[in-house]
């Protein structure tokens, strides 16, 4: 991986320097940092966070960026030329994968139930790191994963083909947002020359699929290998004979599964899908309010005889009653021996 920011590199290369010019650009359209996140659209947040150099933007913002702002493709190409990830740690155990990853020639895998590292939003991988860290060292992980993308993404990447069991698009990580975006990242990155990604469906039972997730690696010098993962170490393989045979069970599954344009449509779907379920919480969230208000008032004597405090006790009482029950473990009574 490259290092030239971390060894002195031009101070023309950095992230801050993005950020500057953004700023730049966005003013001089008379553009507000909420008015330029409505046209990407992402959160003002996000804008803020580019634009003051403590947030890495995906490619797909700068070319928005660029197309918004009437740049002529100046912030793609800075963004090209900048090394966003010049320090990164990865796990010991993860070290040689990510070495490989830098230089494979080609890399072929199979992944269920969650998106692999090389396609994750930043708040996907968040929400994946969230639940065993937090703090600095969750985002060390984040960017540690998302620097692995960049090579990925670059003109003259190697070929990376992936089969999507199913799963990994009905398993809601973080919340319906951060599907819907990682949703339209698959979309996104699926155009590629080099990428393509396929879905498994669930509703086949007929596909041989692979007993874990997997990755077929090939390297510059010909040699290949079958990576694995289990919870905290990952497996290398490169007998000849184990890897035909992975490769065998592999390009059965990805010849049978759906075809990238069919995949893409399944994806879409799933993307709006997301969006509508986002849509419906927050509506049902509003009528449950809208109810509960109604009954609160048909219970109010006179022109309202209950105090605040009063109030504020029958909401929690509806509330209560209106939530899910669950059985509570009662105890066993002991028999008393004769």
């Amino acid at each position: 991986m490259s290092r030239r920011n971390a060894e002195g590199g031009s101070a023309a290369t950095t992230g801050a320097v993005f950020g500057e010019l953004l700023k730049h650009f966005r003013e001089a359209a008379l553009l507000t940092q909420e008015g330029l996140a409505k046209e990407i659209p992402c959160d003002r947040s996000h804008v803020a966070r580019v634009e003051a150099g403590t947030r890495v933007p995906q490619d797909t913002f700068a070319k928005k960026c660029d197309e918004v702002l009437g740049t002529g493709g100046v912030l793609v190409r800075l963004w090209g030329r900048i090394d966003w990830y010049p320090q990164v740690e990865h796990p010991d155990w993860f070290r040689r994968r990510a070495e490989m990853d830098a230089v494979a020639v080609t890399l072929r895998e199979y992944q269920e139930r969650v998106i692999p590292g090389l396609l994750q939003t930043p708040d996907y991988a968040r929400a994946l790191f969230s639940r065993v860290a937090s703090g600095d060292e969750l985002e060390e992980r984040v960017r540690a994963r998302l620097s692995r993308q960049r090579r990925f993404l670059a003109e003259g990447s190697p070929l990376y083909v992936v089969v999507l069991d199913e799963s990994c698009l009905r398993n809601v990580v973080g919340s319906p947002a951060v599907m819907r975006d990682q949703c339209a990242r698959l979309l996104s990155v699926g155009r590629r020359p080099n990428i393509r990604i396929q879905v498994a469906p669930a509703d086949v039972p007929e596909l041989v699929r692979p007993n874990a997730p997997l990755s077929l690696i090939t390297l510059p010098d010909g040699h290949r290998w079958v990576y694995s993962e289990s919870l905290d170490r990952g497996h290398f393989n490169d007998d000849p004979a184990v890897y035909a045979r992975h490769e065998q069970t592999y390009d059965a599954l990805r010849a049978d599964s759906l075809s990238a344009q069919e995949s893409a449509a399944v994806i879409g779907e799933t993307m709006e899908g997301y969006g509508r379920d986002g849509q419906d919480r927050s509506q049902q969230g509003d009528l449950d309010q809208e109810q509960l208000q109604r009954r609160q008032r048909r219970q109010l004597p006179g022109n309202g005889d209950l105090g605040q405090e009063q109030l504020q006790r029958l909401q929690r009482r509806q509330l209560h009653r209106s939530s899910p029950r669950f059985p509570r473990r009662r105890p066993r009574t002991r028999q008393q021996n004769p």
